[in-house]
């Protein structure tokens, strides 16, 4: 740009200064000069293209979902037994097996079903054996388990004894013939073999199982090099409460010898099978990284799990916290919302998932069977030991120590704080506020987008009569349901702080650069600005690095990138060493520089987060009826407005000296409506055939007696769901009668329905009175050490919970009543909401008569209050289930809308249930 000298004859330096200083300053950005015969003064405008930025946004858009799909998407193509030969990995031949068990339906504990499976993988274990090389031994064990107690307190387990019966298994042992300590050194690899009652299980977990068969298979043919042995547990009654892993490591002679555990999980169906917990000792995510084909592993997905945030367990919670090992723990998370319903079924398991797994889990077996440096019961391992893991792009993947994360961590937070420092203590007082008004733009930025995705939240509800969460079928639909207003909230937000800080840095600049031109001003603060908040962003992360190191968070990595990369690329392209240098307009290059390599490695993960968090919606509600219908839609919109203010922080602050402001918020806020309209007019159904919500039909006998008096038992049909929204357009769609409302209490003791449906037609039919369980009192010593003997018959039942009132019970010891074996023992038990739930299941041959003896506190006073809740007037509550179809169940089911699924978990009743209890005062 070319200067007019001033009128006034000002001297040549000044004019040279000032020249120079415009220059610099209209370098980065867009400069005009206008003049008029009135005012020759020179004016300079910043402005960024709005082409530009909305090139930014569409990038930033494909790029994500080309790093998801690359990511999570992209499989390998299934394989023939001709091509891989007899010693490598056929999902061809998995397949075959995964047909074999899904044509038997579902085969839970105590099933008809479930012994044909078992007899169907002995029979196949029985062919890997027969066709094994002939320097390796195979060894096949039926493992049958007459009883056991798992008294695990973790997680899930907290306030609960679980105790099991008649459980069989299936347990192979390959090791080579001509080694003898590989007996002694065994790795475990585990899943099971039982489905819950209400879907075939092909991805939860048959597709586990037949993965492991074809291991099996090919391991048999290299075993004749191995140190190490490797066990494959076919188990059952991991859907009742990890019982099979339990009676393995408990009861098993072989459990001694495994030195390291892998763990196979579906939580939803084919798909990648990924590394979701591993540790506590690094060795096997170690070599599994330096061996695996197609590694997909996330520490991310350990920290959610960890956490709390999902409701579940696996076997390997067992292997860790009873037998003390190390290992893996995979799962199939693709299409979550089929998880433990009708839609867990063959068709929707994608070619290609078997053979993900099955050729990674082969390469590290081959590799981790012939390892010397297996770990033993001796070695020792530290917190800072822990392996931080993750994969880039299901190609390559990464392991540390916490060890040298500390020490990365370390550093660079201690030299950020001193950058920061420096920088405001040579800045002053206008460095310090600027500094602040910064972060205030950050923190408007959450507000502001948190406020607006949770307004979208609450609406969504009014929008949709037919559920509160329409976009369970459709998952795309929160990226425009939430995500749009999440981000104009956040650009808003940051703008509101931008402009704050825009209009300080502009009075900042009169005082301390007073030959400045004062058209100049305006413009220079306006790019000052800018920078002020890029910096901002790198503020942000340095926070979240902070706190995530603190607490050893293992993802503090993707803390540690977004911060790293944007601060190097702003130093290497943007910063400058000179004092007297005007700003310049960030250049587009510095933000693709620094994103590249924080995009690649979260994107496609944060997607995954988001769909998984979506299909977890429709088993969102515990105790329906008691999760108000906007809880989830909430959650949501809270995570998906965290995700865009953390990733779009940099992309953001180049927008406000651009035109492209009002064509995003615009584009946005259409993008939305749109959607929202879809959503009313029905266009886009909230569930499907292939994605149901899922929903309990139970025929209920209620014998339960508020006091000593006997009473006729009350029956009915009850249809309840754990998807939030009512069930009105369900009931009606049923017809025979149902009544929905909270008018129902119902108390399954293990959980609780305040809102169902329920219908008194033909509930008389399917059961009779000698069904119903009876509680008999057989003494009751009363005094300061009140003991009281129970008799309990189950009648037909196997599986069965019981819920004892801590309150008044203070210990009690259960036993088999046929054989006085002792179930429970007598010892510190603990207790949630004031109750701890006894949950029993068996096969068919499992005692149904038990003695339980309760030891009652000697203070204990009726109706006290323990942690807020209040006795409800029971010292024992029981419900038992029967897996039976009653005529009016029958005939519900068949009426039942084709978006519905029956939904399996082990607190859940089947679908004939009797209720009864003891009253405190009896």
């Amino acid at each position: 740009m070319r200067n007019r000298p001033k009128k006034d004859g000002s001297s040549n330096s000044n004019s040279n200064s000032n020249s120079t200083s415009n220059q610099e300053t209209t370098s980065g950005g867009k400069g005009t000069a206008d003049s008029n015969s009135n005012n020759d003064v020179a004016v300079v405008t910043v402005k960024r293209s709005s082409y530009a930025i909305l090139a930014l946004f569409v990038l930033v858009i494909y790029g994500a979902w080309g790093v998801y799909h690359y990511q999570f998407d992209t499989l390998p193509s299934p394989m023939s037994l001709q091509q891989v030969g007899k010693r490598g990995f056929s999902e061809h031949e998995a397949m075959k097996h995964v047909q074999a068990l899904t044509q038997l339906g579902p085969h839970s504990v105590g099933s008809e079903s479930l012994e044909r499976a078992i007899k169907y993988v002995a029979n196949v274990s029985e062919t890997i054996k027969a066709s094994a090389h002939w320097e390796v031994d195979v060894e096949v064990d039926l493992f049958h388990v007459k009883s056991g107690f798992n008294g695990l307190v973790g997680g899930l387990f907290k306030g609960k004894s679980l105790v099991y019966s008649d459980l069989n298994h299936v347990v192979l042992r390959i090791s080579p013939k001509y080694a003898s300590e590989a007996g002694e050194n065994a790795i475990l690899v585990s899943s099971h073999i039982d489905t819950v009652f209400a879907g075939e299980g092909a991805g939860d977990c048959s597709s586990c199982v037949a993965v492991m068969l074809e291991l099996a298979r090919g391991v048999s043919q290299w075993a004749h090099g191995f140190k190490n042995s490797v066990i494959f547990l076919f188990n059952t009654g991991e859907e009742e409460g990890l019982n099979g892993a339990h009676s393995f490591i408990s009861q098993h002679p072989w459990s001694d010898t495994v030195r390291v555990a892998v763990d196979l999980e579906a939580i939803g169906i084919g798909g990648k099978s990924g590394i979701f917990q591993a540790g506590p000792n690094p060795w096997a995510i170690e070599n599994y990284a330096s061996v695996s084909k197609y590694p997909s592993a996330q520490i991310a997905a350990q920290d959610v799990f960890t956490s709390g945030a999902i409701k579940s367990a696996t076997d390997f919670q067992v292997y860790q916290e009873l037998a003390g090992l190390s290992g893996l723990d995979f799962a199939y998370a693709d299409n979550t919302a089929v998880y433990h319903t009708k839609n867990d079924k063959l068709s929707l398991l994608k070619p290609g998932s078997l053979q993900h797994l099955g050729e990674n889990m082969l390469a590290f077996l081959l590799h981790a069977g012939a390892s010397s440096t297996i770990p033993k019961e001796s070695d020792t391992y530290s917190s800072e030991d822990k392996a931080i893991y993750f994969d880039i792009l299901g190609m390559y993947m990464i392991t540390f120590r916490q060890r040298l994360a500390n020490m990365l961590y370390n550093s660079v937070i201690m030299q950020s704080l001193l950058i920061w420092t420096t920088s405001v203590l040579m800045g002053g007082y206008p460095a310090a506020i600027s500094l602040a008004l910064s972060i205030l733009s950050i923190v408007l930025m959450w507000i502001f987008s948190v406020v607006f995705s949770v307004s979208a939240a609450f609406v969504l509800p009014l929008v949709s009569s037919s559920s509160p969460m329409p976009f369970v079928a459709s998952p795309w639909l929160v990226v425009f349901l939430y995500g749009g207003p999440a981000l104009i909230g956040a650009l808003t937000g940051q703008h509101i702080g931008y402009r704050a800080l825009e209009s300080y840095l502009a009075r900042s600049f009169v005082e301390r650069k007073r030959s400045l031109p004062a058209s100049w001003q305006s413009s220079v603060a306006k790019l000052d600005a800018e920078r002020w908040i890029y910096k901002a962003g790198l503020l942000q992360w340095l926070v979240l690095l902070m706190v995530g190191n603190y607490f050893r968070v293992g993802s503090s990595y993707l803390a540690f990138a977004w911060l790293i990369s944007p601060a190097f690329a702003y130093g290497l392209l943007e910063a400058t060493l000179s004092p007297s240098r005007l700003p310049r307009q960030l250049k587009t290059v510095t933000l693709l520089v620094g994103s590249f390599v924080p995009f690649v490695l979260s994107s496609g993960m944060v997607i995954r987060l988001v769909a998984t968090l979506t299909g977890t919606t429709v088993r969102l509600v515990r105790n329906p009826g008691t999760t108000p219908d906007w809880m989830g839609n909430i959650v949501i919109a809270v995570f998906i407005a965290a995700v865009v203010c953390l990733t779009f922080v940099y992309l953001l602050s180049y927008i406000h000296i651009s035109g492209a402001k009002m064509p995003i918020i615009i584009t946005a806020s259409i993008l939305f409506l749109i959607s929202l309209a879809a959503v009313w007019g029905g266009v886009v159904p909230p569930f499907t055939e292939d994605t149901a919500r899922a929903v309990n039909v139970v025929h209920v006998v209620d014998a339960t007696k508020t006091g000593g008096e006997n009473i006729e038992p009350a029956s009915y049909i009850s249809l309840f769901s754990t998807t939030p929204g009512n069930l009105i357009k369900e009931a009606n769609e049923i017809g025979e009668g149902f009544v929905c409302g909270k008018n129902r209490h119902l108390d399954f003791v293990t959980f609780y329905a305040n809102y169902s449906c329920w219908t008194n037609k033909n509930a008389e039919k399917g059961w009779f009175k000698s069904n119903i369980p009876t509680i008999q009192v057989d003494k009751d010593l009363k005094g300061d050490n009140r003991e009281t003997q129970i008799s309990i018959d189950t009648k037909d039942s196997t599986r069965w919970s019981l819920g004892i009132n801590t309150v008044e019970i203070e210990d009690f010891q259960l036993k088999d009543a046929e054989t006085n074996e002792e179930l429970i023992p007598l010892g510190e038990k603990s207790s949630v909401d004031g109750w701890h739930i006894i949950q029993f299941s068996g096969g068919r041959n499992s005692p149904t008569k038990f003695k339980i003896s309760l030891f009652w506190l000697n203070s204990g006073t009726h109706m006290k209050i323990e942690d807020g809740v209040k006795n409800e007037g029971f010292v024992l509550k029981l419900r038992t289930d029967v897996d039976k179809l009653t005529p009016p169940v029958e005939t519900v089911l068949r009426k039942l809308p084709e978006w519905c699924s029956l939904f399996g978990k082990s607190t859940s009743p089947h679908t004939l249930a009797f209720l009864s209890s003891l009253p405190i005062s009896f």
